[in-house]
């Protein structure tokens, strides 16, 4: 399941140039799949006959049946709310694996992490060939230095995003939106191919766009979040992102994620003119890492966790002692102590762990000695 048709398309083809070789049938379905398509797909599924299925939210339709489904994805889980990911996981049943992926991993997981319901494996390294990209924070008075930058980058056979918060706005002539920034860019660069792209496009129009960028027809996009995921063009170097400040840490850390897949200097340009204390921290701090799971501990010490077994994904948990965000270090030390005593003494029967018995006793009620 992936949160956009852009990106649910891209894995569609990726894994059927992959597994149908092997005699591996990969199906789609999105909320733009036909009611026919639909039909003949959704009974295909319930047959077996197709092995893999790729889509967007319309996963969780309750019409959507499989023979024995043992394995269920979520690709940029972030995007997705809490209640989504349990309607998933329901459908997918106890006996089925479920994994979830993401770049930015949200608070609340790093939280649920820590107690023992997900195992995590970070893959730090960046792939073959990759370099660090640099970002950099620039004021309004530096624009024409950073756009004849960008320009002499596109020479280089290079792309570029540039990235607004809203699609229109009368916010201010300080506030960058996409349709009329779109215009501006148009009139200043008329030598270069520029697109536009945002969500109340039409779902035909948006991936015509994003195609024909990714096709190198276009030398810039000008675009909203829509971005964020799903979006792999290897010749993107540069990307400015406009009024930086408007955006979370996680965002700004994905909307870097979309340049300099394919080698080569790549430059993220944040715009902002915010002065407060706590804009500058957070700016400085996403210049100064590339790292996921930093900006994560950053994003948990800013927002708070959410609570460990609801809804609610943001705010500090009542916690008696210990701090998430601080002591995220000790309670992983715990996490693995808990899980040794457990494979060790699973009814907390020998002299060392009575204390513990009593305890669990006393706030989950007798434990049985069939088990714990």
């Amino acid at each position: 399941m992936a949160p956009t048709e852009v990106l649910a398309q891209q894995l569609f083809l990726n894994l059927t140039q992959l597994l149908e070789p092997f005699g591996i049938r990969v199906g789609y379905l999105a909320q733009s799949t036909s009611p026919a398509e639909r039909e003949v797909l959704l009974g295909a599924l319930e047959r077996g006959s197709i092995t893999v299925l790729v889509g967007t939210h319309a996963l969780l339709d309750k019409s959507v049946c499989f023979k024995k489904l043992g394995l269920a994805i979520v690709d940029e889980q972030h995007k997705f709310g809490v209640a989504q990911r349990a309607k998933l996981r329901q459908k997918a049943g106890a006996a089925a694996h479920f994994l979830v992926m993401t770049a930015t991993p949200i608070p609340r997981t790093l939280a649920m992490t820590l107690y023992g319901d997900m195992d995590i494996s970070v893959i730090a390294e960046k792939p073959g060939g990759r370099t660090p990209v640099k970002t950099l924070w620039f004021r309004e008075e530096e624009r024409r230095a950073v756009h004849s930058w960008m320009d002499s980058v596109l020479g280089e056979k290079a792309q570029a995003f540039v990235i607004c918060p809203w699609v229109d706005t009368n916010a201010g002539p300080s506030v960058k939106n996409a349709t009329t920034h779109y215009e501006a860019l148009r009139k200043e660069f008329p030598h270069r191919r520029i697109a536009l792209l945002h969500g109340r496009m039409k779902a035909a129009e948006k991936n015509a766009a994003m195609r024909a960028f990714s096709e190198g027809r276009y030398d810039i996009l000008v675009s909203t979040v829509l971005v964020e995921v799903g979006v792999d063009v290897p010749r993107a170097r540069f990307m400015i992102i406009e009024n930086a400040e408007k955006f979370g840490l996680a965002q700004l850390h994905q909307l870097r994620g979309r340049i300099g897949r394919g080698g080569g200097e790549a430059y993220c340009i944040l715009f902002s003119g915010a002065d407060a204390p706590e804009t500058s921290e957070r700016l400085d701090a996403f210049i100064a890492t590339e790292s996921g799971f930093e900006i994560a501990e950053m994003d948990l010490a800013q927002r708070g966790a959410g609570e460990l077994h609801g809804q609610r994904q943001h705010g500090m948990p009542q916690l008696k002692i210990g701090d998430l965000a601080r002591d995220m270090k000790i309670m992983l030390k715990a996490k693995e102590e808990a899980r040794e005593i457990l494979r060790k003494d699973p009814l907390f029967s020998q002299p060392a762990n009575r204390s513990l018995r009593k305890l669990m006793s006393g706030r989950f009620g007798a434990i049985k000695e069939s088990g714990a």
